[in-house]
């Protein structure tokens, strides 16, 4: 599901495809052998405009899919919308046949993709160096007493290898021809209306789409919600993550404290965060050498986005207070563990790309100085990197359109499902999208923490209630909360 925050963790995924036009009829072959995939998995490639509404290039789009095993009970599509953004999708349907259940996967073919600069659909780069890789770097983490010198000139550097390298691919994307290419693959696949289950980023192409295309949608599936705001989009989300953050983190403050006896990170949740804060402090001043790590060194930084990524799951917990203890001197520092530099360099083409090319971003550094200040004071776990200077203030390219506004025209058929304490998209941003869907939604919110809710938490009347909207097209009456 990973969005921004998650971004090291992109993977390429080699499958093979037979390329076809959009509107033809669709070939689909064996996606292969590669670890993982279900054998029903099938993979086809679409070529969609580069631009469309003007004659030109095409990019290739990577589709895949498993067929319902009840053909007589199918009701159509349901398509696998990724996170990010910068996400591959193709290997989601093997994924989701795993874990969805049988009365979803008897009426629906599962449909995933690369989103155009990903994976296999035409990927980006923008040929960043090794060190300007490193997951830390990749969002602006300022220095130590908030100096946010080097972010402003990894930020000119990170764009400026864009306008050189990243090419008419990269200049095309943006959550609009996302849209328009979910809208194709619609078409190559002869459905008249999609229903489709749309994950962090992937909640907000779904909403564009549920705006651009609202007659072809069927069933509409948001789940861990960002705020849709036309005027900021990717920029609200980033800052967002202060929020997210400060709402999740007493999870693992708590859990942290249950664990006094074997990490010794503090008696009570209060404790722990103190110990958090001054670790993270102490970090930017001094350092700790790490060897094979990107960069090699425990600093503040590196520890606030290992916090950060811990969060979407209670499964990380372990490893951030494993890494708080050996940052305190209790213990040995883990074997790092990093994405190849092939996959790192695609996922922050494609993130910078969809982010800067959707809206115009400040460039003011006076002005980011000022917001990060006032930030770390506010929402010091994170440091001021929710809204410090990035690439998207030097960028080379403007917005070819505006952002859009989701609005509650269209069909009454979409549901959101939201964790009460995600650390990515919190609740409050999700409050936004209910509102701006207006009569077409309904939401189910589920008093969980964490990045991802539908079959993710255990929460049986939450699960039980996207299932039932997948099945029968039933939803709650009016909004509701799982506890």
């Amino acid at each position: 599901m990973n969005r921004i925050a998650s971004i090291g963790a992109a993977a390429l995924i080699s499958l093979t495809a037979t390329p076809v036009a959009a509107h033809a009829a669709t070939t689909w072959t064996s996606c292969g052998t590669a670890a993982g995939l279900d054998p029903r998995q099938e993979c086809t490639t679409l070529q969609v405009p580069l631009t469309y509404g003007k004659p030109g290039g095409t990019v290739s789009l990577a589709v895949s899919r498993i067929r319902t095993a009840r053909p007589g009970l199918r009701r159509g599509v349901l398509l696998l919308i990724p996170g990010g953004p910068g996400s591959p999708g193709l290997s989601r349907p093997s994924t989701m046949a795993k874990r969805l259940p049988s009365a979803v996967l008897d009426r629906y073919d599962l449909v995933g993709f690369d989103p155009r600069g990903v994976g296999q659909s035409s990927p980006v780069s923008c040929g960043l160096a090794h060190d300007d890789l490193a997951p830390s770097r990749l969002k602006p983490y300022p220095s130590a007493g908030g100096d946010i010198g080097e972010n402003v000139a990894y930020a000119r550097r990170f764009a400026e290898a864009c306008a050189r390298n990243g090419g008419p691919v990269l200049r095309s994307i943006s959550t609009r021809n996302e849209a328009r290419d979910i809208d194709a693959i619609r078409r190559a696949l002869g459905e008249d209306r999609l229903s489709y289950w749309g994950v962090s980023y992937g909640t907000y192409a779904g909403a564009v789409y549920a705006t651009m295309f609202p007659g072809r949608t069927d069933r509409v599936i948001l789940d861990s919600n960002d705020d849709p705001d036309p005027h900021k989009v990717a920029r609200g989300w980033l800052a967002n993550y202060s929020v997210g953050v400060e709402d999740r983190f007493p999870d693992f403050a708590a859990w942290a404290a249950a664990h006094d006896d074997e990490y010794g990170l503090g008696t009570d949740a209060a404790a722990v965060r103190r110990t958090f804060l001054d670790l993270a402090e102490r970090l930017d001043r001094t350092p700790i050498p790490w060897s094979g790590a990107n960069p090699p060194r425990l600093d503040g930084a590196v520890l606030r986005e290992t916090m950060l990524n811990a969060l979407y799951s209670d499964t990380g917990f372990p490893g951030l207070a494993g890494l708080m203890r050996a940052g305190l001197g209790s213990g040995p520092l883990p074997e790092p563990s990093t994405a190849p530099d092939a996959a790192l360099q695609n996922a922050a083409a494609s993130v910078a790309a969809t982010i800067c090319n959707d809206v115009e971003w400040p460039s003011s550094v006076d002005l980011h100085r000022r917001l990060v200040a006032r930030d770390r004071a506010a929402h010091p776990l994170t440091g001021g990197m929710p809204v410090n200077i990035g690439p998207c203030a030097y960028w080379p390219y403007r917005p070819a359109e505006a952002p859009v506004r989701v609005t509650p025209q269209g069909p009454s058929n979409v549901l959101l499902v939201q964790n009460l304490r995600d650390p990515a998209t919190p609740y409050s941003g999700a409050l936004r999208m209910r509102e701006a869907f207006g009569s077409r939604a309904r939401m189910v919110a589920v008093d969980s923490g964490g990045h991802g809710s539908y079959l993710v938490n255990g929460n049986a009347c939450g699960d039980d209630t996207v299932t039932a909207f997948l099945v029968t097209g039933d939803r709650p009456a009016r909004d509701t909360i799982c506890r």
